[in-house]
């Protein structure tokens, strides 16, 4: 534990861009020696990790070497067991992994009656996608690197943080030889420390030092060293065929960037810093607080409890080690010693082969050769001095034997068990498992097969969604007020909000599948995916289509297929056309059928109105000549027969605006020239007149008075 002469206040480091400027020579030289004496503690309890890493990447990388044993020059073959077998984990995981565009995905807790969660989870998924796929160019090169190095050693890492001359987050690979965990370390967020060694060249240093993130240090003295010269640092240049400069004049910084707790207040409670040290001089560069003022949490004496420390590092996992390791295995650690075997059989085999093949034996002292070369090329004769049965009697041939059956069946036992952890059989790399094997067997046999990777899959799932969760958070920490991009779905420029981020970061997670290793498996399921869609109602059926886009990997499928409601509606059938031309026919003729009935009905109601007024005239010519009972009787006789008149009038007219209204509906519901004419062609209703005109007839002149 570090003691500082002159500690500092916690919100002071809170604020500062670089703590170690606060710190007075004494204390900057003390965490600078921790860090260093820390660092190298670490590396020594992992030597033997490195060895054995080494080892798996000599013989995943084919690397070989000049024997001595048993004759220098003897065979010293690799056999490929982990190089095929990281391959066909690779050629399985990054399609897998890395399957669309939609690459990030958000989900939504909770109801959501009025579609707001749907839409800020909708920009979210779309804005990481391209964050993640276009506005960090080299993310997919690092994704690729990780899915490539896990099978053979058993981890990489991802560091995720906002890089201020970029101005966007990045996801940078770190190969697991240059991440430093303690031996204590159960989990990399529950470690203690974690140290990387990063390699900068004089240009960044002098960057960073003019920028106030580093301290002032003199850069005229070189790096010593250069490149770490370990196990691991041997195999990579062996691999590469290169050997370091002798000048060294060009030669990186090694920087220590640890991420440690160290108390600076001195409150007896370690706070979680991010300190970087120049490896070679020991000099401290800088330290920066990891952690915000929300996330410290005080009990009622005002005393730290608890600090939520932000998180850089995800760890890509291949098979958790049994004993509780902090590295995981790869198939270096699972297959380097059948692997070791496979090679020494084979090349015993071969040593066999050639010391049987080669002629060689004994010379006797009555064999008379010539000085020089004893050998014999194809076509050669040499002339001794010996007779015939004199060499006979003095050569002697050495007794070898065949190369062993024996060994061949051990070696195909060891290639056989070798496969079978790799996951890496015939049906597996695409051989033809035999003629008379039937389909299903061999679908079957595949999907058994792929099984072995699923459960590595899940666990890379986890880890890629960690990954983007720390992203979410960068999100929070530096995203703009309003941010413009274009979707890699659709094209079109869109915005996202800060406050889209504001949500827990629980709701991302990879869109990809874990349980989908295959390609015939994930067409497979569309494929059924789509059967259902069609016979069962309820299922969004532009998503289904666009998911069977993308199993069968179409290229830019947004553009092929927009969506129902954005295309053009299909034209109509022909025979559709002609049917529908037939039914207007027919209703254009009942509405004039019916035109015509209600025609009639008013010419009808016509008439009746002039009988009306001719009885009304009989009416009144009767009043005006009344002189008896007799022309009272006449006039309401014509009364009555008026009132007949007019009740069979209402009734016509009745008729005809019944048929008139029934015009209008069919008008209504139809689009038709033609339905709306004829249903605006039969005139008004005219009103009949009153019983004014008629004068009430005198009381008492039906009485004869």
């Amino acid at each position: 534990m570090v003691t500082l002469e002159d500690p500092i206040k916690l919100a002071d480091a809170v604020k500062s861009v670089n703590v170690a400027e606060l710190l007075s020579e004494r204390d900057r030289a003390e965490v600078a020696r921790c860090v260093l004496a820390d660092f190298q503690d670490d590396v020594e309890s992992r030597r033997d990790w490195e060895t054995r890493m080494a080892g798996a990447l000599e013989l995943a990388l084919q690397v070989t070497e000049q024997k001595t044993f048993p004759w220098p020059g003897a065979s010293n073959v690799k056999f490929p067991l982990i190089t095929i077998a990281a391959l066909q984990f690779h050629s399985r995981a990054y399609p897998a992994m890395v399957p669309t565009t939609d690459l990030v995905m958000c989900r939504v807790f909770g109801d959501d009656p009025d579609g707001v969660k749907a839409a800020r989870a909708e920009r979210v998924s779309s804005h990481m996608s391209y964050q993640v796929l276009e506005q960090d160019e080299a993310w997919e090169d690092n994704h690729d690197r990780v899915l490539i190095t896990v099978p053979i050693v058993g981890c990489a890492f991802k560091k995720s943080y906002y890089d201020p001359d970029l101005r966007h987050n990045v996801s940078e690979y770190i190969a697991a030889r240059d991440i430093y965990l303690p031996y204590y370390a159960q989990s990399v967020e529950k470690a203690s420390r974690i140290t990387q060694r990063l390699y900068m060249a004089r240009n960044q240093m002098v960057t960073k030092m003019r920028r106030g993130v580093f301290l002032e240090i003199d850069l005229e003295q070189k790096p010593v060293g250069g490149m770490p010269t370990d196990e691991l640092g041997r195999v990579r240049d062996e691999v590469q065929g290169i050997t370091p400069p002798m000048s060294g004049g060009e030669a990186p910084f090694q920087i220590l960037e640890q991420h440690r707790w160290l108390d600076l207040d001195g409150d007896g409670y370690e706070e979680p810093y991010v300190v970087s040290v120049r490896e070679d001089t020991g000099q401290l560069l800088r330290i920066v607080a990891r952690f915000t003022t929300p996330a410290v949490e005080k009990n009622s004496k005002g005393e730290v409890v608890f600090i939520t420390p932000s998180q850089y590092f995800t760890k890509y996992p291949f098979i958790p080690s049994p004993d509780g390791g902090i590295y995981d295995l790869g198939f270096g650690a699972l297959l380097g010693p059948i692997n070791e075997s496979i090679n020494s059989l084979i090349n015993q085999l071969v040593d066999a082969g050639t010391l049987n093949n080669t002629a060689g034996g004994f010379l006797g002292r009555g064999a008379k050769f010539r000085s020089g070369e004893a050998s014999f090329k194809p076509f050669e004769w040499k002339r001794v001095d010996s007779t015939g049965d004199d060499l006979r009697k003095n050569i002697v041939p050495l007794a070898t034997k065949d190369p062993s059956a024996v060994l061949f069946q051990l070696l195909q036992l060891m290639i056989n068990y070798g496969e079978r952890i790799a996951g890496a059989t015939d049906p597996m790399v695409g051989e033809n498992p035999g003629q008379n094997t039937p389909a299903e067997t061999s679908r079957n046999t595949i999907a058994e097969g792929s099984r072995v990777f699923v459960g590595i899959f899940k666990r890379l799932h986890r880890a890629m969604k960690e990954e983007f969760r720390k992203l979410y958070k960068l999100n929070q920490l530096y995203l703009d007020d309003v941010v413009e991009y274009y979707s890699l779905a659709s094209g079109q420029n869109m915005q996202v909000l800060a406050a889209d981020y504001a949500a827990s970061e629980k709701t991302i997670c990879p869109a990809a599948d874990p349980n989908m290793v295959t390609d015939s498996q994930k067409m497979m399921q569309v494929t059924l995916l789509k059967q259902a869609s069609a016979s069962v109602p309820g299922y969004d059926t532009d998503a289904v289509e666009r998911k069977f886009l993308e199993a069968l990997k179409v290229s830019n499928a947004a553009q092929v297929f927009p969506g129902k409601a954005a295309m053009p509606p299909p034209p109509p059938d022909v025979r559709v056309q002609v049917e529908q031309l037939k039914m207007q026919t027919r209703l254009q003729e009942m509405q004039m059928a019916q035109r015509m009935s209600a025609l009639q009905l008013l010419g009808e109601a016509e008439m009746q109105q002039a009988q009306i007024e001719e009885l009304r005239a009989k009416a009144i010519k009767h009043l005006a000549d009344a002189k008896g009972v007799d022309a009272g009787h006449q006039v309401a006789l014509i009364q009555s027969q008026i009132a007949a008149a007019k009740q069979h009038q209402q009734g016509l007219l009745a008729a005809a605006k019944l048929i008139q209204d029934n015009l209008k509906q069919i008008g209504a519901g139809n689009d038709t020239s033609s339905a709306a004419a004829l249903a605006g062609g039969v005139p008004g209703m005219v009103t009949p007149p009153g019983d004014a005109s008629v004068p009430a007839i005198p009381p008492g002149a039906l009485a004869g008075e």
